[in-house]
Order: C-alpha cells, then structure tokens, then sequence
C-alpha cells in the first residue's frame, strides 16, 4: 500500500501564522484582498514559463479547455483598470517543467499591486514585509536589517565581466565556458544572461542577506516600463534571500502598444526554441487600453518565504501534497 501521508506535518502551524501575518500586514495598510480565476482562456506567453492547459467534456460530446494560471497578473490588472485601487492576493497558480527542492508545479503566490509607487518603492515595501513577518515569531529566522540593493547589469560586471546589455550570445556562451558552466542544447542571449545568473551569480549571495536586483535588461521584462535611470534596462526587481529567489516586481507597463509589441516578441522567441506557443490572454490589452492606473506590481512565493523563515532548503518539507503525492 502507498504511503497516504501528508508530508509536512512540523510546518502546518507556520504555514496558517504565515498567512495570518501576510493578510493582517495588508489590512494595516488599507490593501483589499481579492480573488481571481485559476483557470483562463488564455494565459502569459513569457518564454520562461510553461502553462498547464485544462480539458473537460462540455456535455455536447465536446471538449472544452481553458489554462491554469502562472500567476494572477492578468486579471488583477483588469481589476486594477476597473478601479479597485490598491489590491493582493494568495493564490495558488501552476508552471509546467518545475519540480524538485526549489520548485514544486502548483505553488502559493502572494501578488500585490500598489498605485502611485514605482519599483524602488515596492521593492522597500517588500524588505519591510519580510522583516515584519519574520519578526512575528521568535523561533522564525530573520534576515539580515540591511539589504544589498544592485543593478544587474552591475553585479554581472562586478561578477563576471559581462556587459549584460551589450554581449552577444557567443561571448555570453564563452564566460560560461571559463566558469565550467555546461548547458544542453542552444541558447539566446536572453537565455545565456539568465544561465549565468542563476547558475554562476546568484548561489554565492550571502546565506542571511536580502539583496534586490533591479534595472532588468528590457528583454527580460515584458510587462515592465522602460527604467528612467539606465537605457536599455526595463524597471523590473527581483528580490533574494540568501540565493533564493523570493520575489519578482515591475513599475508596470501601461502602454497597449508597447505591450503587443513586447507579447509578439515573446511569441517569436518561443518558435525560435521550439517551445509550445499556448492562447494569449484575450482581456489584459483592452484593459490597457481602457487605462491602467500608475502602479508597481510583485509576486512573492509563499512557499518559498516559509522554507527561509523556517531553514528549510528543500520546499516539499513545507508542502503536504508535493507533485507525486497530489
């Protein structure tokens, strides 16, 4: 007989304070909570992620399908542009092709999105919350006070000598090759910035340490501004405790046009990789048309944040149901 456990068992009671803290964080700054679908008629089209798609019989003897959602950005941002003001969520949202002690394919995503702050504002809120909520409970690790605060192309300079907005694929592919970085099968540029990163960069932050990238190269971000401060870079964040990558932010972009030409990018690169192209979403550009107010947006993984406030490293020990035992 299978074993019908539940596997985190010592998490369960961090898991329901956690959540408590999130919700009772927002409450005592006037942010409403909200819900949206799990299941779309379209979803993103970013190259990094892999959207799950849904059949069911429709009752006629057909099938009928929608997408399970990477997150809930899209709608939220029609609620945006319908005027709900400041707004967040806890959702939980699905990605293809990831599993194993970072990644589990169904996952809990807090979103949130504040009118009148740019990234650097919603990157500050997210230090904040992350020192609140840690210091709810003695027994929680807490990070270090002080985050280290760097632009990307910086730290891959700093780092490795890598012009992030200027190198080409081959010259990307050869400073993977001195750090002894062997990757399967062919890569653009934007996938080599990304390799490099992750795999050569970002394991040697400092275990405590909070540190918030930003200034994004503009390819990477497709539904960022253009930053104010560093042409060719896009006003996107990502915020990391120790080498774990908890948060993702953009000062959002608001321009329809812009937007279609970014998605068609998107859809490029994914026939240039051979990737499966899923239905775009059908309502996020008329919702940007009707006008999207000024605003920052981030998604932080919930999962993710328990691992460090408990010093865990592998994310099924926060999870009852991992992948394989759903």
């Amino acid at each position: 007989m299978s074993d019908w456990r539940p596997r985190a068992a010592g998490s369960r009671v961090a898991r329901a304070r956690l959540l408590a803290e999130l919700r009772g964080f927002f409450a005592r700054r006037g942010v409403l909570e909200v819900e949206t679908p799990i299941l779309g008629r379209g979803t993103v089209l970013d190259p990094a992620m892999e959207s799950w798609h849904a059949q069911a019989g429709d009752g006629a003897g057909g099938r009928e399908g929608g997408w399970l959602q990477t997150s809930p950005e899209y709608p939220m941002k029609r609620l945006l542009a319908d005027g709900s003001g400041d707004i967040y969520q806890i959702a939980r949202v699905f990605r293809g092709g990831e599993s194993g002690a970072r990644h589990n394919p169904e996952f809990s995503l807090l979103e949130w999105y504040r009118l009148g702050f740019d990234d650097r504002t919603l990157a500050d809120e997210v230090v904040t919350l992350l020192q609140e909520v840690a210091a709810a409970d003695p027994a929680w690790h807490a990070p270090a006070p002080e985050p280290r605060v760097v632009a990307y192309p910086d730290l891959l300079d700093e780092a490795l000598g890598v012009d992030a907005l200027h190198d080409d694929a081959a010259r990307l592919q050869a400073v993977a090759a001195q750090r002894g970085l062997t990757v399967h099968g062919e890569l653009d540029r934007d996938a080599w910035l990304d390799a490099l990163m992750s795999l050569c960069v970002v394991p040697g932050f400092p275990p405590g340490r909070i540190t918030i990238l930003h200034d994004y190269p503009e390819n990477q971000a497709i539904l960022a501004r253009r930053s104010r401060e560093r042409p060719g870079c896009a006003a996107r964040f990502e915020v990391y405790w120790g080498d774990l990558e908890l948060a993702n932010g953009y000062f959002e972009l608001t321009d329809p046009v812009e937007f279609r030409r970014r998605r068609e990018q998107d859809r490029a690169r994914r026939r240039a990789r051979g990737q499966p192209e899923p239905a775009a979403d059908p309502f996020l550009e008329g919702a940007l048309e009707a006008g999207l107010p000024d605003c920052a947006g981030v998604a932080l993984g919930v999962d993710r944040l328990l691992m460090r406030l408990l010093g865990e490293d592998d994310i099924r020990r926060v999870i009852d149901f991992p992948w394989g035992r759903a």
